[in-house]
């Protein structure tokens, strides 16, 4: 059985850029035993973009 975590990184406003680095974020979950699944992008906003994106991570439980 697997558990799972749902990192969210929010994109600033102007110009789209991730709040966090997403480098740092599945070193630091993956020395903590976390396996990176996916990185997913939600459905965009009015202007065709998103405003934020989930990590998903797996371990065993």
């Amino acid at each position: 059985m697997y558990e799972y975590k749902f990192v969210r990184i929010d994109l600033s406003p102007f110009g789209r850029k991730p709040k966090e680095d997403h480098h740092e974020v599945i070193e630091k979950h993956a020395n903590k035993g976390w396996r990176l699944v996916q990185i997913f992008a939600p459905a965009t906003s009015g202007y065709g973009a998103a405003s934020h994106y989930e990590i998903i991570f797996e371990r065993e439980k």
